[in-house]
């Protein structure tokens, strides 16, 4: 029988995310906190090309990065300190692979904007490299093995819009209208925010909304298609917290709500904030209203929901 050939390189997309729901149900002994969110993947995508190596991980990118409408470059962490770095060394750690993978990383996610660009990556690396080197783990393993490298991607592993619970280990699959599509328009003012900074400032006395019937308008909003009920659940407990250091942020959101955005929120600790809309022509019709109006750069981004 002749042997089949091993794959050599795979090219793969990382999406986006956002929170359309996200709780802090308080801190725990270990230091984190356990949350309750509703995460959503968005047709905005790292693309991630990996290639077997004789032995090494190595992650490979552009030293700074820059994204339309933000005048000056960002730059990541260390190659060696990235999340795709880490999760490739995780994965070869568990299963005993005996190669390596060069990982090139072409980024389109903002950075340190909210959207899990980081986690997303690491996501599909432990997805493409548990096809790429055989290795054979089950998507509960690659999962467990996600939870130990950051609290977004056991979702992202995992896919479609799902309720994160605990410290993002806890996923339930949540149904949306089939028929029905899902827009938003991202706007990313290129700040880069601190996730641990924002959870160290967050107090409880800070939101005063009712988070359970918030929750139930979204579930019901996504499985309905009822695009305004979604918008009325909208939460996100953190976003006070970030108002209060960053207040270009909520002038940004008072503009996208009057300029006749269905819903707007942050996303995660921010710094992104998406507004819901009726669909594509109308996202794009938000940005030429939000470009006039708030004096100062911006990446903005139409995207559906994947």
């Amino acid at each position: 029988m002749k042997k089949e050939k091993r794959m050599q390189s795979m090219e793969i997309k990382a999406p986006a995310k956002i929170n359309l729901f996200l709780d802090i149900l308080g801190k725990r002994p270990d230091g984190y906190h356990n949350i309750k969110s509703i995460v959503i993947p968005v047709s905005v995508y790292d693309r991630i090309v990996l290639e077997n190596s004789p032995d090494g991980i190595e992650t490979v990118t552009a030293s700074d990065i820059r994204f339309p409408g933000i005048p000056w470059p960002m730059t990541l962490c260390r190659p060696e300190d990235n999340l795709t770095t880490r999760a490739a060394r995780a994965l070869k750690e568990v299963t005993g692979h005996p190669g390596g993978a060069r990982i090139t990383l072409d980024k389109s996610i903002p950075i340190g904007a909210g959207l899990g660009g980081g986690s997303s990556d690491a996501a599909a690396v432990l997805n493409g490299l548990n096809t790429l080197w055989q290795t054979g783990l089950s998507r509960d393993r690659l999962i467990a093995l996600g939870k130990r490298l950051g609290c977004d991607i056991p979702a992202l592993i995992h896919g479609g819009s799902v309720c994160m619970e605990g410290v993002g280990e806890q996923l339930t699959p949540v149904h949306r209208h089939p028929q029905r599509a899902l827009w938003f328009l991202l706007v990313y003012p290129g700040i880069a925010v601190s996730t641990s900074d924002i959870y160290a400032r967050y107090k409880t006395g800070l939101t005063s909304a009712h988070p359970a019937d918030k929750l139930h308008a979204v579930v019901s909003g996504l499985e309905q298609g009822e695009m305004t009920q979604v918008a009325t659940g909208l939460y996100n407990a953190l976003q006070a917290t970030v108002f209060q250091k960053y207040p270009i942020l909520e002038l940004i959101k008072n503009k996208l709500e009057s300029a006749g955005a269905l819903g707007v929120q942050l996303t995660g600790s921010g710094s992104t904030l998406y507004a819901l809309v009726r669909d594509a022509d109308h996202g794009q019709a938000l940005v030429g209203r939000l470009r006039t109006s708030i004096g100062c750069p911006a990446w903005m981004h139409v995207a559906q929901a994947v």
